[in-house]
């Protein structure tokens, strides 16, 4: 029986666990903090919930156009209440019993688990404490942690990274929020929704940078439109605790005051400390463990799965990784990882959703395709619900009519998008999609008229 030891419990160690687990491998997982790791307990799954709870207070608010009257909010007062304490508690809650489902889940496959921390002593024995664990298969899948600014030090209390969000005793009455990414832009959202007044520093042009400009632009104006603060273009330099809260000092010589400072700046790969250099483990720059597209680092037998190795810092990645790399070692056949067909999601309010290839590798000339942008004000279910923002973008191959990629913004993006992943993965052309009944009416009615759209025009 193969002994397959995997060092982190996140979703790019419990996944693999189960793969390996219904392979026949005898399997252990070795997490530090419990089961579902960072993802389940301090990240994904809490900030997740956040959001859930200020997008019920958004529809709240702007419910007045649908015949909807709060009476409070017709005498010009606040009509949510938000009760932090509350909300915080739920969302431990939760986050724990995620975590306790996932563990009972990988006990119950045979999974041997155990809390504490890991190191590789060499390439087949792995060091729990005193305890040390024969492995003929080690997959790594320690994750990572936020990154820290020297002249920005999270404290806890007033300066801020997001895993100190769910100990906060009050909301944040002006939360500035430094660094405009996807994670930035997620809790700016949720806290401007919440009621704190929110300052978003950005330091491009755009915030969300790194996805589609025509949705970080719908994105942006949806955000000040809600009376949210965008600095554009300028850094903060550095971050200091004042008598009544904090001041940020921006590169462009600024001052700006707030009760908190949510510091949203990278991650740092969880890589020191584990043995990994020493057992011939080679990372890359940052830390991060280098892996190829079945996730074998550079010594036989070792693989790594998720942010630790800094491909594509997503849940689902993480997922996918791990378990190519329990295919792969146990010799099952195996596709290597595609990250042109990986579908993210920003969960702002409204959400964007994108995946494969983009308008800007069209301009580009990077690829030779098509596209078409359909706005969801003349969908009529988005009509029915007042959705006034968003758009769902269709890409396809020029003279073939493949689809190769999609933006959606609006409502539920992160599950309207799963058709048009099925289509990039799969191959599918614009005239598959066009033939695909969509309920009528329904936001995804859009997918198929925009692949309609995408048919009928003539290519140039």
């Amino acid at each position: 029986m193969t002994k397959v030891v995997i060092i982190g419990g996140g979703p790019g160690g419990y996944e693999p666990a189960l793969v390996a687990a219904q392979l026949g491998a005898d399997v252990t997982v070795v997490e530090r903090d419990g089961i579902g790791g960072s993802c389940v307990l301090t990240d994904c799954v809490p900030s997740k919930s956040l959001i859930a709870t200020s997008t019920r207070t958004t529809y709240v608010r702007e419910s007045g156009s649908l015949g909807i009257h709060i009476p409070a909010a017709e005498e010009h007062k606040e009509p949510v209440e938000v009760d932090i304490d509350q909300i915080n508690s739920r969302i431990k809650r939760l986050a724990q019993a995620q975590s306790d489902d996932t563990r009972a889940r990988l006990v119950k496959e045979g999974v041997e688990v155990v809390i504490g921390e890991a190191r590789l002593v060499d390439p087949h024995i792995v060091a729990v404490g005193d305890r040390r664990i024969r492995a003929d298969v080690v997959l790594i899948a320690t994750g990572a942690h936020p990154r820290e600014l020297p002249t920005a030090k999270p404290d806890g209390e007033r300066i801020l990274t997001w895993r100190h969000l769910y100990d906060l005793e009050e909301l944040p009455e002006k939360l500035i929020v430094v660094g405009s990414g996807v994670t930035g832009a997620e809790f700016a959202s949720a806290y401007q929704a919440l009621g704190s007044d929110v300052t978003l520093v950005s330091s491009r042009e755009l915030v969300m940078p790194t996805q589609d400009s025509d949705a970080a632009e719908v994105l942006e104006e949806v955000f000040m439109r809600r009376g949210m603060t965008v600095l554009s273009q300028t850094r903060a330099e550095s971050v200091v605790r004042t008598e009544e809260g904090v001041r940020v000092t921006l590169s462009d010589g600024r001052t700006v005051d707030g009760s908190h400072c949510l510091m949203t700046v990278g991650m740092i790969p969880n890589t020191e400390g584990l043995g990994l250099e020493e057992a011939g483990v080679r990372l890359g720059r940052g830390g991060f463990v280098e892996v190829d597209r079945v996730s074998r680092t550079t010594v036989p037998g070792v693989y790594a799965a998720g942010d630790c190795t800094g491909v594509n810092m997503l849940a689902s990645v993480a997922a996918m990784q791990g378990r190519i790399a329990m295919w792969h070692a146990l010799g099952e056949a195996v596709s290597p990882l595609q990250l042109s067909t990986v579908a993210s999601t920003v969960f702002t309010h409204p959400e964007l959703a994108a995946v494969g290839a983009s308008e800007d590798d069209v301009r580009s000339g990077r690829i030779d395709g098509r596209t078409v942008t359909l706005p969801l004000n003349t969908n009529p279910r988005a009509k029915m619900n007042q959705v006034k923002d968003g758009f769902v973008k269709l890409i396809c191959r020029q003279h073939t009519g493949i689809v190769l990629g999609g933006v959606i913004v609006g409502p539920r993006a992160s599950e309207l998008i799963l058709g048009v992943s099925i289509a990039v993965q799969q191959r599918l052309t614009v005239d598959d999609i066009a033939h695909t009944f969509s309920v009528y009416p329904s936001l995804s009615g859009s997918v198929t008229e925009a692949a309609r759209s995408l048919m009928l025009a003539s290519p140039e």
